[in-house]
């Protein structure tokens, strides 16, 4: 997408969100910016959708994210890349080459980190550890208890980015294993409460390293008709501290970010781009030189 396109489709979402629950207007040459790109549920699409197929034609695809990508950077080189998890299973390149390609084709494309989803454990947990060599970049997970499995040691429940002296503090999600998953693929994981695991991961990232901007990567989905099931709505409305959810698991396309308010009544973002690298989600913070925060997004077509 052209620049003055997305520049088009903000202005039409209306005026940039004060995150911290303050009215605050400045320009924004005045400010640091922050982009972050994102994906979810990309399932092992590599190649993008034939020009005759009924729902997504000539969609999608490496190539073609890997260009949108690069000409992000281009126009801003304080940016990240992330993705909420499934990056495994739906295609035969998945069930040929294990999810060797996939890791390898994300490391070509610089992401910066993901966390880990449901159908990332399809090969077990021997499966998914032996393709991480092939990811040059981090896995967060700060919810799956790995330390009796052969995972352990292998992610990291939150990792700090610094651009531009802008300190972001991510950290990472997982839908509920048992009932989704076949026990003998995540073996002894076990799943830890995701409010609870983001209230003590929040106040390590916002209070303890004093970040600027904290992301939570979530696979926990967008939001279900019973509400006794954690989803990233909720989770925006039960903690604090979020700037940013980037979510995935439900396949949730939002052509731009959802806000809610927090416990503090501060304003969080959630955002989803669907599936199969059909878009590429692209949140842009600036910051003035109090911290102060606005923020806006879009969801770009691959």
């Amino acid at each position: 997408m052209k620049r003055r396109n997305f520049i088009t489709q903000t202005a039409a979402t209306g005026a940039f969100i004060g995150l911290g629950g303050l009215s605050v207007s400045f320009s924004k040459n005045t400010k640091k910016q922050i982009t972050i790109l994102h994906t979810n549920d990309v399932h092992s699409h590599i190649e993008p959708f034939g020009p005759n197929h009924p729902k997504n034609p000539s969609m999608g695809g490496v190539a073609r994210r890997a260009t949108l990508i690069q000409q992000i950077r281009a126009e801003n080189p304080n940016t990240l890349l992330l993705d909420a998890g499934d990056m495994f299973q739906g295609t035969p390149y998945f069930n040929f080459y294990g999810g060797e390609l996939e890791f390898k084709l994300m490391s070509k494309m610089k992401y910066d980190a993901a966390t880990i989803g449901n159908h990332d454990f399809d090969n077990g947990l021997s499966g998914l550890l032996a393709q991480m060599p092939h990811a040059n970049f981090d896995f967060i997970s700060s919810n799956y208890d790995f330390s009796n499995t052969i995972l352990d040691g292998q992610t990291s429940p939150h990792k700090i980015f610094v651009k531009d002296g802008i300190k972001i503090g991510i950290f990472g999600l997982g839908v509920e294993l048992k009932g989704l998953v076949n026990d003998n693929l995540y073996k002894e994981t076990k799943y830890l409460d995701p409010v609870e695991i983001a209230t003590d991961m929040t106040k390590i990232l916002k209070q303890d390293k004093k970040c600027d901007l904290v992301i939570c990567l979530s696979h926990l989905g967008y939001e279900y008709k019973n509400e006794s099931t954690i989803s990233d709505v909720q989770l925006a409305t039960r903690t604090k501290d979020i700037d940013l959810i980037i979510g995935g698991h439900t396949h949730t396309f939002l052509d731009k970010p959802t806000i809610h308010q927090n416990l503090k009544g501060k304003k969080v973002l959630v955002n989803q781009v669907g599936c199969y690298g059909l878009y590429l989600g692209r949140i842009d913070f600036y910051l003035d030189e109090n911290k102060n925060i606005e923020g806006s997004g879009v969801s770009i077509s691959v």
